[in-house]
């Protein structure tokens, strides 16, 4: 993917995200400890940001998308193949 195309095709992806049902187990459980809203509306605030600040993210929505990369890998494996593929 060239550089230049990278906004568009968040922007895709995004959509597609948004359109997507949350996961039953999604709803309002916590999985690892982890509760899963956040861990699907914490990022998804910091693509808005990404993509409404054309590609530039401050260290602190950084920090929020390392943190929440961590708790995924520890979440994911406990989701059906549904759950995996939209986290």
């Amino acid at each position: 993917m060239d550089l230049t195309d990278r906004p568009a095709t968040v922007t895709t992806l995004f959509e597609a995200h948004n359109k997507a049902p949350l996961p039953s187990r999604g709803r309002s459980a916590d999985v690892a400890g982890f509760d899963m809203v956040m861990l699907d509306a914490d990022p998804a605030g910091c693509v808005s940001v990404w993509l409404k600040r054309r590609g530039l993210l401050d260290d602190w929505r950084r920090n929020v998308l390392a943190e929440d990369e961590q708790r995924l890998i520890r979440v994911i494996p406990e989701l059906d193949a549904y759950g995996r593929e939209y986290y």
